[in-house]
């Protein structure tokens, strides 16, 4: 960075970065030394007469006195360091000095020490003294091997040392109550973690002499804690006691348990008798004792809970009003309690601190006229207000959440915590840390920015021990203190003791019912999300322990601590840092402010005031902001800025006289010392301070000369920050904080007669509900504008201190964090302002401010005089952006340090145009704002509260006349007023009073503006189109027009981008609108695309009644793919529709689920159920679950339809007419009866055939379901009949009237013809599911079958794929698989082929492609297959499995095949007819000749040369349908197929040498050897399943295929194997004789051992192509089916 800037310069650059400046004292004749080092120095640290230097490039350099050199160098003057050698080769990051000793931390985490290590300071055993820089082993002992922990800084006391690690915990070594580690062995050798923090995150470590501190952040906010015990856990005595006086409550937390640790005189602690170790000593009489048990030790931990947090508050006085405390009351009240508390020793008194003549006489004191007068006078005369400190950060909000609204039972408990706060805080109203505060954060977590935990268990997580320790501590820790630097935490004063609420008075019962305001916290809990870990927190706690006898501890007494003890007072100031000196320690806020504690001996603390055993503010100068701090033994030194950007130095403490460096140094006679801290004169001399540090007696500032100005910008940058940061700390805490107290219901203040105070209205009351909303929302943007401030200010100020670079900037980096934080609160001033906010906000402020609010004025920054106060508050709420301008200003004048062509210019530059374009973009929202509040001024009143809302902002409007409504009527007035986000139409008449009668509001998202030419009209009109509404405009000139046009279109565009640069917006967009007109839509919301004016594409309409639709939409009607929820009133369930539509029907394939359970699935047509489709009603265990698949139309079966009453187990297959059977049909039941024949209403009726399963036949007339009634044939199973007329129910008896035959024996064949052919009466295949053929025409654009154009077809193809593939992508529909998006994209292109003659090449591309098309569901082929499918099985699957259904399947299919061919044929119309050839490939004549001698073989026809469907269409439908179809021929052939199998058992228990000669083949034909293994093995008797072994293998592959041309192949393969084997062993010109072969072949079905070997071959038989039964392949399958017979005939002897 440094090469980067410009090589001229203002000074010389010599030495310009880390001169190290040194000096002691304050005198005027004291100047600094300057240190000459090759290097910049980064770091300084001082011990008591020595230090330790921190050079650039990691070194090392030690000054002042070294007693541990030994033999080395022991003295070496400050002005000539010498380099710590050996830490050479380590890259040291951070240095720290004690009193004695030193350490160093690497790069890499490493810790190193050195000095003195009499006390085990030095972390090594078995030496007093280490002379030179040693490394010590930082160690986890919980993990195992233990593992080195990484070290972030050091920090070293007289006779101890801390470490921050890498995960921010807090290790300790040495001696003394101050390592805050839980033994009694001292010294700590070995570094050991401070249990007493785990879990929490600290950020930094400071050692005094023989004390600690640790700046923490807080914890976050806890979802629940536990409630508080009442009683001590060890004495078990209430830990409150309540007392109901007259006229209030007295609530007392002074328990003291009697079981404790006694004090020795030095301080330490010594166990009592038979006591656990150790204790953790008492804070004051009123604490409890807290242990803290070791890993080690035995039993639970006893439940202590932190209770001792005072509070300031209020008191009921006996006319019942809430009195305010003042801050003259707390400075009058602080002397006696200081010496009350801090008078507090051992175990002495047991008194409450408040006893009840002190209540007494300070009620008498309340009640003083002159008093009374006083307060009134301070508050008129524009003091400094400070409110209740409950009420300091609360809002009446109902927005913030985790918050809870206070209940009516709660109310009780609120009045009891306000009496008791009110006591206490008039009594003792230093005492800042009454445990009610605390029982009242576990109530109610995460407010005010410190969030207690709940109890834990001892040796558990980290989480759980934090929150045990947490609620084991005594709080004294701030029982006396300067309150009025106390922020209250932001929570209701709600309160539930336990026990305790049966002791409160009756009459206090009154105040229960008053209605308590919902409490936020006006900092931010947890700081802004956005900003993460980029910068520093603000919201810490101090934590200190050790030794306490100069109150260096800061918790209100001079007793130590053996654990870490949060200082609660320090808890909402924001620390930022802490240092310590020997026994004094400091603590530097965000708001540039030093509290300081402990010894004040020589004016250290830069204050005179006491006790200062609690911290305090150091008293500095108006606008001096401090943001550096160092503490020597008794001095201290701050940094700070002056007038000028160039840092100052002021010292505070001992004054060193020359030559008397030696003198002791607790001893302060003949010494001079500060009574508040004093500027040093030399400080302007030493160039741009960045740090500094103070020890011993010393005091050493690191300083930076101004290169190119390049130091001046970077401490004008931060010096700006922090000076603006207090500017708004300042707002909130003396305007924002004041008027939001308002918000408490009453508000009392004396009269100027001192007589009864009178009662100011609420602020809800003086705003009203929705600007008190809205002051809410400004109060939490303001304060997340402030607290982002706070932290970046923390963030420039450690980037002086350390890096000093651009890069580290986080306003550059990271610059959309402060443009949103702007962006917001610029936002919520505008709408408070806009709704007249700062107007009402006025009159509270009047009353609280006076009628000359100087204070506001110098706030605000306003020098004019007699100005309104509303305005004035504008003025101050936006005071914030004006610093925009600064940012953009110090960023520009740091990028003037550096080349043009640099990096870091080019992101000043670039951070520069960010703020300063934002500063403009919110100046223009400011006069917006102020535009439309005026305009809200002079607005007609009753359309104001309709019309005004907070983002809403004026644009223009027509109140001058410029434009009008075209065919308006005569007297009609038309104001059209355009805002952000919408325009209104305001219209009235003319004579009357209230001139605009009604007005409407069109959006602006859902506006369309439209020039109307001028020559068409000569008129300058505007067309506006909204969703329900057209209407013309007419403006009065051509640039009227113009503007008005260019106002509207800007306005849409900014209402749906928000850019509003373009000069048309998009006439498609997306928006949302409420129709109020359309019949169909009223009421409705929908939202959505818009085009013109219309729903066009993806939306969603919501109507009042419960219906939504969510889909595409077209011209304004549902058209598409959609959702449509129906609700159902009387089932309290929803239809629920999902499928296509079209204009603004259900029209298409799509699924119904009715709230009654049924589920229908198929076509619709104009909202009804309308072409193919299933219905499914009720389930299996309802009372009639029932499928019906089939056509409807217009809402009801009509046409072919399969019906499966599952209860009765029927199914029924035929025709239907308006819900009923009608025509022919056929059904089959579970009990396997048949039945086909016709159907009349419902009911069989008129001929018919009925089969009973044991083949009984009847063959006559029906009148109803299986009731026979008239003239038939009753066929018996052994062949008799009767023949007459029947009446009676099938099953159930019947009554014949007939003859009766018994066929004789010797009967003719002829006779036997009286077997019934089924399938006569039944449904003709090709009438079977037309509608679903039908449906797949219509999609190719076809009316009728055949009737349509074939380009057209694909065209609607390719469209069809392209909008699924769509649908499908947006995720409105299921999503497809890889494969199938892969197939989908090749079928979305129309094929060449069909076009054109059909060749071999031509036919195998046509064939695949058709693959590909019924592979996809969304290609319309594909469809059609999934349809036939689903249909074929529902049919012939469960009670369809019926073995007389056979033939109506087999036939179904070759209907299938001829309709799907014709549907291929359609589209590839050269493609030969069912039979026709396909030409051969013309090919050399030669060629053909020697092809034709070659082959001596016939062959039959090449498979695919001739043109068939089954050929083509079987392999793609009939893997589909088989197993249906298969389940039917194995039931049709189960007896020849269990004759079969019985006979196969039987033959394969032969050998294979027995078998083949019972199956009389010739010897030449056995095998000799096989191969087993890959060897060859002699076949011997005994030899078995081993010959022919490859044939009978692949034989058996015919029941793993579909087709019967699949199944022929595999008989060829098993030809072809057996040939093989028997040539190996024959002549080469072998050839085969029918005699020789079918032996051979009938043994190898017999080792195939093929189940179902009859179902395969009557399949191959029924569907097998007749192109192919007599050429090969015909006499193969032949050879098979004689086999099959010859098994079955086959007799064994």
């Amino acid at each position: 960075m440094e090469s980067q800037r410009k090589s001229s310069g203002e000074e010389d650059s010599s030495g310009e970065r880390g001169s190290l400046h040194t000096w002691k004292g304050y005198s005027y004749s004291v100047t600094p030394e300057r240190v000459l080092l090759s290097r910049p120095v980064l770091q300084a640290a001082l011990g008591t007469r020595h230090g330790v230097l921190l050079v650039e490039g990691g070194q090392v350099y030690s000054f002042g006195e070294f007693p541990w050199k030994q033999s080395q160098v022991s003295v070496v003057g400050p002005l000539k360091p010498v380099l710590e050698s050996a830490l050479s080769g380590q890259r040291v990051v951070a240095v720290a000095a004690g009193s004695f000793h030193s350490g160093a931390v690497t790069e890499d985490g490493g810790v190193h020490m050195w000095g003195e290590n009499s006390f085990g300071q030095c972390g090594l055993s078995s030496l007093t003294v280490v002379p030179n820089p040693t490394p010590v082993a930082v160690l986890d002992p919980d993990t195992s091997p233990p593992h080195t922990i990484r070290v972030l800084e050091l920090a070293c006391g007289e006779q101890h040392s801390l470490a921050l690690s890498a995960q921010h915990e807090v290790w300790a070594w040495g001696s003394g109550c101050q390592l805050g580690l839980v033994t009694t062995i001292f010294p700590v050798w070995k570094p050991q973690k401070v249990e007493h923090l785990a879990g929490r995150h600290v950020l930094q470590v400071a050692c005094g002499a023989f004390h600690s501190l640790a700046l923490v952040r807080c914890l976050p906010p806890q979802e629940a804690r536990r409630p508080l015990p009442d009683k001590c856990g060890q004495c078990n005595q209430l830990l409150y006691t309540m007392t109901d006086k007259e006229d209030h409550v007295i609530i007392s937390d002074s328990h003291y348990c009697p079981l404790g640790v006694e004090l020795l005189a030095d301080g330490e602690a010594k166990l009592g008798p038979g006591r656990s170790p150790p204790l953790r000593l008492q804070s004051s009489p009123s604490e409890p004792l807290s242990s803290h048990t070791s890993a080690s030790a035995p039993g639970p931990h006893p439940s202590i809970t932190e209770h001792t947090d005072y509070e300031r508050g209020r008191t009921v006085a006996q006319n019942g009003e809430v009195l305010t405390t003042t801050d003259s009351d707390i400075s009058a009240a602080g002397t006696d309690s200081d010496r009350t508390v801090g008078g507090v020793g051992g175990a002495g008194s047991r008194n409450s601190p408040y006893p009840d003549q002190a209540v007494k006489e300070y009620l008498k004191k309340l009640s003083d006229t002159s008093l009374a007068e006083e307060t009134v006078k301070m508050t008129i005369a524009g003091a400094s207000f400070q409110p209740p400190a409950d009420s300091l950060d609360l809002l009446t909000s109902d927005l913030i959440p985790g918050v809870m609204p206070v209940t009516t039972s709660s109310a009780l408990n609120s009045l009891v915590s306000s009496c008791a706060s009110a006591v206490v805080g008039r009594v003792v109203s230093t005492c800042e840390a009454l445990s009610l505060k605390k029982r009242i954060n576990y109530y109610y977590p995460g407010v005010g920015g410190v969030a207690g935990v709940p109890g834990g268990v001892p040796g558990g997580p980290a989480e759980e021990r934090v929150r045990l320790e947490e609620s084991m501590q005594g709080k004294k820790s701030c029982s006396t203190g300067d309150i009025r630097e106390e922020e209250a935490e932001g929570l209701s004063r709600r309160l539930s003791l336990p026990g305790l609420l049966s002791q409160v008075s009756p009459r206090l019962l009154r105040r229960a019912s008053r209605p308590r305001v919902r409490a936020v916290p006006l900092t931010p809990v947890g700081g802004l999300p956005e900003a993460g870990e980029l910068l520093p927190s603000l919201q810490t706690e101090v934590w200190s322990w050790g030794r306490g006898e100069e109150g260096q501890l800061g918790h209100g007494d001079n007793l130590p601590r053996l654990q870490p003890l949060c200082i609660k007072c320090l808890s909402s100031k924001e620390v930022v840092l802490v240092a310590a000196g020997a026994h004094h320690s400091l603590a530097l806020t965000a708001q540039s402010q030093v509290f300081s504690w402990g010894s004040n001996s020589s004016g250290q603390l830069g204050h005179m005031d006491c006790p200062t055993t609690i911290p305090r503010l150091a008293k500095l100068s108006e606008g001096i902001r401090v943001w550096d701090v160092g503490a020597g033994v008794q001095h201290t030194l701050l940094l700070a800025d002056g007038d000028c950007y160039q840092p100052i130095l002021y010292y505070s403490g001992q004054q060193v006289i020359e030559g008397a460096q030696d003198a002791p140094q607790d001893q302060t006679e003949g010494y001079s010392y500060t009574q508040q801290p004093v500027l040093l004169p030399f400080c302007m001399n030493l160039g741009y301070v960045s740090a500094v540090f103070a020890g011993g007696q010393s005091c050493v500032a690191l300083a930076d000369r101004n290169v190119m100005g390049f130091s001046a910008s970077l401490h004008e940058l931060a010096t700006a920050e922090r000076k603006f940061y207090c500017k708004l700390s300042s707002v909130k805490n003396h305007i924002l904080r004041p008027l939001l107290d308002l918000g408490e219901n009453y508000c009392c203040r004396y009269s100027s007669t001192g007589q009864r105070p009178w009662v100011r209205e609420s602020l809800s009351t003086a705003l009203g509900p929705a600007s008190t909303v809205m002051l809410q929302s400004l109060a939490r943007c303001y304060s997340r504008l402030c607290h982002l401030t706070g932290q970046h200010s923390a963030s420039l100020t450690a980037n002086l201190r350390r890096r000093r670079e651009v890069k580290s900037l986080v306003m550059l980096e990271h610059a959309s964090i402060f443009l949103d934080t702007y962006n917001e609160y610029c936002c919520s001033v505008g709408n408070f302002l806009v709704m007249g906010g700062f107007q009402a906000l006025a009159k509270p402020s009047l009353d609280f401010f006076g009628k000359c609010p100087e204070l506001l004025q110098r706030l605000a920054e306003s020098s004019e005089e007699n100005i309104p106060l509303s305005d004035l508050l504008v003025t101050l709420f936006y005071l914030p952006m004006r610093h925009l301008h600064e940012y953009g200003r110090l960023l520009l004048k740091l990028g003037t340090c550096f080349e043009v062509s640099s990096v870091d210019y080019q992101k000043l530059q670039d951070g520069c145009s960010k703020f300063e374009a934002l500063a403009l973009h919110l100046k223009r929202r400011r006069k917006e704002a102020e535009y439309t509040y005026h305009f809200w001024k002079s607005f007609p009143g009753k359309m104001t509260d309709s019309l005004r809302k907070p983002h809403r902002r004026l644009i223009c409007e027509s109140s001058n006349k410029a434009l009008t409504l075209q065919n308006s009527g005569r007297f009609s007035v038309n104001w059209f007023i355009l805002f952000n986000d919408a325009l209104v139409h305001a219209q009235g008449v003319v004579p009357y009073k209230s001139l605009f009668s009604t007005h409407h509001v069109f959006p602006l998202a859902t506006l369309w503006v439209e020039p109307i030419p001028e020559e068409n009209t000569g008129l300058y009109g505007l067309k506006l189109i909204s969703p329900e509404e057209t209407f013309t405009l007419l403006a009065c000139s051509s640039m009227e027009k113009a503007k008005w046009l260019r106002s509207i279109n800007q306005a849409v565009d900014q209402a749906m981008s928000g850019a509003g640069q373009r000069a048309e917006p998009p006439i498609s967009r997306t928006a949302s609108y409420t129709f109020y007109k359309d019949s169909r839509l009223k009421e409705a919301t929908y939202e959505g695309r818009w085009l013109a004016g219309k729903p066009n594409g993806r939306g969603m309409v919501k109507w009042l009644d419960g219906r939504i639709y969510t889909g595409t939409f077209k011209n304004g009607l549902e058209d598409g793919f959609g959702d449509y929820v129906i609700p159902s009133k009387t089932l309290n369930l929803n239809d629920h529709y999902q499928g296509h539509w079209k204009e603004g029907k259900m029209h298409g394939i799509g699924t119904y689920k009715y709230a009654t359970g049924e589920l229908y699935e198929g076509s619709f047509q104009d909202n009804m159920r309308h072409g193919h489709g299933m219905l499914r009603s009720g389930t299996l265990n309802s009372s009639s679950p029932s499928v019906f698949i089939g056509q409807w139309v217009h809402d009801k079966k009509t046409g072919y339809g399969v019906f499966d009453d599952i209860t009765r187990g029927e199914k029924y297959m035929g025709m239907w007419q308006d819900d009923q059977r009608q025509g022919t049909g056929v059904i089959v039941t579970q009990f396997g009866l048949y039945y086909e024949g016709a159907f009349n209403n419902n009911k069989m009726q008129g001929t018919g055939v009925l089969l009973s399963e044991d083949n009984t036949t009847y063959e006559g007339e029906f009148s109803e379901d299986w009731t026979l009634n008239g003239k038939g044939v009753l066929t018996m199973a052994n062949g008799d009949y009767f023949e007459g007329s029947f009446t009676g129910e099938w099953g159930s008896g019947l009554k014949v009237t007939g003859s009766f035959f018994k066929p004789n024996l010797y009967d003719s064949d002829g006779d036997k013809g009286r077997a019934v052919k089924l399938g006569r009466l039944a449904v003709r295949p090709e009438e079977k599911w037309r509608a679903v053929f039908e449906e797949c025409w219509m999609r190719l654009g076809c009316e009728a079958p055949g009737q349509g154009e074939n380009q057209r077809a694909w065209e609607n193809i390719a469209v069809a794929l392209t909008t699924s593939r769509r649908r499908h992508r947006d995720g409105s529909e299921m999503n497809l698989s890889r494969t199938h998006n892969r197939t989908l994209g090749s079928l979305e292109f129309i094929p060449q082929q069909h076009v054109g003659p059909v060749t071999m090449e031509k036919y195998d591309r046509i064939r695949h492609s058709l693959i590909k098309a019924c592979d996809m569901p969304l290609h319309p082929l594909g469809m059609l297959m999934e349809t036939l499918v689903a249909v074929y099985r529902m049919t012939y699957v469960g009670v369809g499995a019926n073995r007389r259904l056979l033939l109506q399947a087999v036939n179904e299919i070759m209907s299938y095949l001829a309709r799907i061919f014709q549907l291929v044929r359609f589209l590839f119309p050269d493609l030969p007819e069912e039979g026709g050839a396909i030409p051969e490939p013309s090919s050399d004549p030669q060629d053909k000749k020697d092809s034709n001698c070659a082959d001596t073989q016939l062959e039959s026809p090449k498979p695919g040369r001739v043109v068939s469907s089954s050929a083509l269409l079987l392999p793609v439908l009939l893997p589909r349908l088989y197993p249906p179809l298969f389940t039917l021929y194995a039931l049709e052939k189960e007896r020849e197929d269990d004759v079969y199998w019985e006979c196969v058992l039987r033959l394969n228990k032969q050998p294979d040498m027995a078998l083949l000669a019972f199956l009389g083949v010739q010897h030449k034909f056995w095998p000799v050897s096989v191969p087993v293994l890959g060897e060859k093995t002699e076949v011997v008797s005994s030899t078995k399943d081993a010959c022919f072994a490859s044939a009978t293998e692949t034989l058996q592959q015919i029941s793993t295929t579909f087709t019967p041309s699949d199944k022929l192949q595999v008989i060829q393969l098993t030809f072809e194997e057996i040939t093989k084997e028997v040539m190996s062993s024959l002549e080469d010109n072998f050839l085969w004789s029918m005699d020789d072969l079918f032996p051979v072949f009938l043994y190898v079905v017999l080792r195939a051992r093929i189940r179902n070997l009859g179902s395969e071959v009557s399949l191959i038989e029924d569907l097998m192509d007749p192109c192919v039964q007599h050429g090969e392949h015909g006499i193969m399958f032949t050879t098979l089916k004689a086999c099959y017979y010859q098994i079955q005939h086959e007799k064994t002897t």
